[in-house]
């Protein structure tokens, strides 16, 4: 008998164990940091945040809506629910994330880890509100702050995209958040540009390259990626891409290579498998 409970208590712990491990909001294993992942439209995914987190990924992006107070999470007005609120799908996990793991989303590893969030409606009421939640003493502890000309890091890293208010934000003292700049406004990538405000500059592939992953990549438009690059990172700022093939196959991969071989920062998915891999691979 004696035995027999000894076998119950060792069951017991282990279920106990695994039960923690897969819980909502715990730490989980530590898996390697992919300091060039971004999850796009994060929030689709079956498990937002951990799903990406679970990938190692260390960027993640969430379009939001102000609809009655509330910020609510999704692409298109229809897709809202009351329940899936930035708060409750990134934030408190983020909050107990940080602070299960000393100050940082992924355990024991310093680095980035950049929450971008998209202004679907309203861009300055909406930014009002967030800016009102990222300060709240609740959060504010895990987010890099801009002070009064100085940068204070800290575990996250929010950009905001989308129709953010440019005035409102380039005003603030203490800020919560940064800008997300287009490579084609001078005022946000190049000479004239701010990275303690547009830390990141993001825009369209499409608009910008031709080039679709198809054959070698013209010449010309190795010059200008290189260009574009290379200001942004004398500036201090990072470098996203959206809108480039995400479609499993030989040009999505051949376009991945040529933005590693760059150094763009940050590299665009929905297919959380699919780029961990690829970055992995040896």
């Amino acid at each position: 008998m004696q035995a027999f409970r000894r076998i119950a208590v060792l069951v017991l712990a282990i279920l106990g164990v695994l039960a923690s491990a897969t819980a909502p909001g715990v730490a989980g294993p530590r898996v390697k940091p992919l300091a060039q992942a971004h999850a796009h439209n994060d929030y689709e995914h079956e498990r937002p945040l951990f799903d990406a987190l679970d990938n190692g990924f260390t960027s993640v992006e969430a379009d939001i809506y102000l609809v009655n107070g509330a910020l609510l999470v999704g692409h298109d007005p229809w897709d809202l629910r009351p329940d899936r609120t930035l708060q409750s799908l990134y934030l408190e996990p983020l909050r107990k994330r940080v602070t299960d793991n000393q100050g940082k989303v992924h355990a024991g590893r310093p680095g980035l880890f950049q929450l971008l969030v998209d202004l679907k409606n309203t861009g300055a009421a909406t930014y009002t509100e967030l800016d009102r939640v990222l300060r709240s003493p609740r959060y504010a502890f895990m987010f890099t702050q801009y002070i009064s000309g100085k940068i204070v890091r800290n575990a996250v890293d929010v950009v905001v995209s989308g129709d953010r208010p440019r005035e409102l934000m380039s005003g603030q003292q203490h800020r919560f958040a940064f800008y997300d700049g287009r490579m084609t406004n001078p005022s946000d990538l190049g000479p004239g540009a701010d990275a303690k405000l547009a830390a990141l500059v993001s825009d369209n592939w499409t608009k910008l390259f031709t080039w679709n992953g198809v054959g070698q990549m013209p010449t010309a438009e190795k010059a200008k990626l290189r260009e574009i690059v290379t200001i942004a990172h004398k500036a201090g700022q990072r470098v996203r891409f959206w809108a480039t093939p995400d479609a499993p196959g030989a040009e999505r991969e051949a376009i991945w290579r040529e933005l590693v071989t760059f150094g763009v920062d940050h590299l665009n998915t929905d297919d959380l498998s699919g780029l961990r891999a690829f970055l992995t691979r040896g």
